[in-house]
């Protein structure tokens, strides 16, 4: 028997416990050296950013006063272009321009759209939108994607340029945004004060606000409230630039020239993931001046109460400038947009770009990068902790003997070292939930203090992905991909009353016509009955399809187009008289069974009443073109050619009198509602004999339908 044998286990286990305690306490040195490190670099950049705060405070703010959006206004709108690069962005792309050209104050602007040729759902709801927007280009880059975001800015650029060429105009700037940006009315009025002095113009980014649960998505709120109103405030002014954020950013005609006579064309870097970051960086070597803009405007937001206790309330809130959208809201999403980032910046930064420029933005570089390994160092303290406290419930409850004393317990550069970490995580804390609050409420700022984890905790995981990527594509040589972050938009409720403007308004928005042709049309006697893009049409100012996506969008109901075979297999549901009264069209049922009417108008309440009636079940709207309600009408009665191409625009008796301006869309209704085709016969006679027309402009509309069936094309 070995006299080993004679010793109790737990005693081994006290003994190798013990042991293992004192490795951890080493270790806990080690990892709190490393945090005081980091920490140091944290709280250079907190200084100044304090100190010249205060400065400008008591000398520029006091001398200069602050640009008003007065100011912005009154300055010549010059040409500018807004580039999206969209892959798979069908859920979002339709919503984000409705919402751009909705709120931008500003006339003179073109957006192109980059989209690839394998990706037809994205093709079709950008095609939808470019029929309605006049001002909408897309531009297709000439090979299958995903490749990556930089590939497909290049080719927007170019389009930009043939653009140019084919316009004789230069626009004085181009706008890098994606298909999830919420933008301000007065941002390409604040850029278009600012071009051509300078080359790029970066605003702040802001995550649209979420509710007090959602702490994934939460973390985006508290990390970008404090670097785009700390550190690129700080960078700017060390170094004079700033990297692009990759959305909000304006860069000068001058600018991209630049890039594209020194690159090949290739303004924007297709080896780097994050080719934002990286051409920041390019622009600053060729010497142009870049800025990081904070301009004061208001927001209207709606705010969720504390803990959702209480209704959520409508407020307005001043804060910068600045781009807003929603950001991932589960782990897995987040960390691998994070990880693209990391490996980007961190990592491919390093590779591409090495350590250039002066000794500030080396430091800045060495800042950028250092995330790469203090997420790990953030994450041992973190198991670090858990593991003493573990010991720390043992030895209260007797588990385990007495720990040997600290290695550290005289140690007065431990203690030192220790507390300023204290000093470092306090200051850390408190400025994180002001700069939260200052934007999104108290309630938020204290919200932030555990989402301070749940960010670490995130980060680690992004930082681990990032590694394993670049180390497989060192070892392996195998190309960097495209990992897409899906991006959701603001749902449109809020913005359903300036979906119902008039439709002038509605028109000018989308640049379809210009105020001069909208007040000719409003002057006309003629318009003063007929509806305005009736009138807008027949002085060819407007064409129909723009017209049916206008009502469509000013009215709130979806776009349709007509189907013949469809309108064949359901013109027994509703009567023809019915039909031909209220000029709608019955095709299908929707997906809660109700059967869909198309119309060229929006319908009242009244008609919709009595439509479900005659067809007997619930019923619902949609807008086509008017040219498509004639046709489908003349199929109905009997004209089997009524939607060949080619035969299709003989114009019924009806719209031709409205044409000629001897009867209004609105009186030729009304007399609808009166007429029964099997007892007052043809439409034309039943108008005369109610005196809604005379002999001669029936026989006059009577001719042109004839010269028009002659010749098979419609009539002027």
């Amino acid at each position: 028997m070995n006299a080993t044998d004679l010793v109790p286990a737990p005693i081994y286990v006290a003994y190798y416990a013990t042991q293992y305690y004192n490795v951890l306490q080493y270790c806990a040195g080690l990892i709190a050296v490393l945090i005081l490190l980091s920490s140091l670099d944290d709280l250079f950049i907190d200084g100044w950013y304090w100190i010249r705060e205060s400065y400008r405070a008591y000398t520029v703010r006091r001398v200069h006063r602050p640009l008003t959006v007065e100011q912005l206004r009154t300055r010549e709108e010059q040409p500018i272009a807004i580039m999206v690069p969209a892959w798979r962005e069908h859920d979002v792309i339709a919503a984000m321009i409705e919402d751009m050209v909705r709120v931008l104050d500003y006339r003179n602007y073109v957006v192109f759209v980059g989209t690839y040729p394998n990706d037809p759902d994205t093709i079709a709801e950008v095609e939808r939108m470019r029929r309605r927007y006049k001002q909408l280009r897309r531009v297709e880059v000439p090979h299958d994607g995903p490749t990556c975001k930089a590939d497909c800015l290049n080719w927007v650029i170019q389009a930009i340029f043939n653009d140019e060429r084919e316009t004789s105009v230069e626009f004085a700037g181009v706008v890098l945004h994606d298909s999830e940006d919420v933008l301000h009315p007065v941002e390409l009025k604040f850029f278009n004060y600012l071009l051509p002095r300078k080359d790029m113009i970066q605003l702040p980014v802001a995550s649209l606000e979420r509710q007090w649960y959602e702490l994934v998505a939460g973390t985006y709120m508290d990390e970008f409230a404090e670097w785009h109103a700390k550190d690129l405030v700080v960078r700017e002014s060390l170094v004079g630039s700033v990297p692009s954020a990759g959305v909000g950013t304006c860069f000068s005609r001058r600018a991209l020239v630049a890039l594209s006579e020194t690159t090949g064309n290739q303004p924007f870097n297709t080896d780097s993931l994050t080719e934002d970051y990286d051409v920041g960086a390019r622009l600053g070597k060729l010497g142009m001046q870049s800025i990081f803009a904070r301009f004061p405007v208001q927001f209207r937001t709606r705010r969720a109460s504390w803990f959702g206790l209480g209704k959520p309330r409508e407020v307005i809130v001043t804060m910068p400038l600045c781009v807003r959208e929603f950001f991932p809201d589960t782990i897995r999403t987040a960390y691998r947009q994070r990880a693209r980032w990391a490996l980007g910046i961190g990592l491919q930064g390093w590779q591409h770009t090495g350590w250039s420029g002066s000794l500030a933005n080396r430091y800045l570089l060495a800042r950028d990068r250092k995330g790469v390994f203090t997420a790990f160092v953030g994450m041992i303290a973190y198991v670090l902790l858990i593991q003493f406290l573990l010991f720390m419930i043992a030895d209260a409850r007797g588990l385990i003997q007495t720990m040997l004393p600290s290695p550290f317990i005289d140690s007065t550069w431990m203690r030192v070292v220790l507390w300023a970490n204290v000093v470092a995580v306090t200051l850390r804390v408190v400025q994180r939930c002001y700069f939260v609050t200052r934007l999104y409420g108290w309630e938020q700022g204290l919200i932030a203090i555990p989402r301070m984890v749940v960010g670490n905790f995130i980060n680690f995981l992004a930082v681990s992905r990032a590694w394993r990527q670049f180390l497989a594509h060192l070892l392996t040589g195998k190309r960097l991909a495209w990992d897409k972050t899906m991006h959701d938009f603001p749902s449109a409720d809020g913005f359903a009353g300036d979906r119902r403007q008039r439709l002038g308004e509605v028109l000018l928005s989308w640049q379809a016509i210009d105020e001069h042709q909208l007040a000719m049309a409003l002057d006309d006697d003629h318009a003063r009955e007929a509806p305005l893009g009736r009138v807008l049409m027949a002085k060819g100012w407007l064409d129909e399809e723009t017209l049916a996506e206008a009502i469509a969008f000013q009215s709130d109901l979806p776009r349709a187009s007509l189907d013949p075979q469809r309108l064949r297999s359901d013109s027994a549901r509703l009567p023809l008289d019915v039909a031909i009264r209220f000029r709608v069209l019955a095709h299908g049922a929707d997906a809660a069974g109700r059967m869909i009417l198309l119309s060229a108008s929006p319908l009242s309440a009244e008609a919709m009443t009595e439509l479900a009636a005659a067809a007997g079940q619930p019923v619902t709207a949609q807008i086509v073109r008017e040219s498509e309600i004639a046709n489908g009408l003349r199929l109905l009665r009997g004209a089997d050619d009524a939607v060949t191409p080619g035969s299709a625009r003989v114009p019924l008796i009806g719209d031709l009198l409205i044409e000629l301006g001897h009867v209004t869309r609105e009186r030729f209704d009304q007399a609808l509602q009166l007429y029964r085709p099997d007892r007052d016969g043809r439409i034309g006679d039943f108008m005369m004999a109610r005196g809604v027309i005379t002999g001669d402009a029936l026989n006059e509309a009577m001719a042109m339908q004839s010269r028009a069936r002659e010749h098979g094309v419609a009539a002027p």
